[in-house]
């Protein structure tokens, strides 16, 4: 679908419907801005977690997937 066709079915809907139209794409675009990896301001990076590495020296999570088979 072109881009003028989607503005001209936008134009042609209530103003309310716009007003959707307008807020999902807000909501795509904050979504989709920051990219993936990206920590959020405030928020912990997962690796700096006190839990992260946990079972690091336990002997059954060398071969975790072996592990789980069993």
């Amino acid at each position: 679908m072109e881009l003028a066709d989607i503005a001209r079915q936008i134009a042609e809907l209530p103003p309310e419907a716009q007003q959707q139209v307008a807020d999902f794409v807000a909501l795509l675009r904050a979504r989709h801005a920051g990219g993936r990896g990206r920590v959020k301001p405030g928020r912990t990076p997962i690796g700096d977690e006190p839990f992260a590495g946990v079972w690091r020296d336990r002997e059954e999570m060398r071969e975790s997937g072996a592990w789980v088979r069993r």
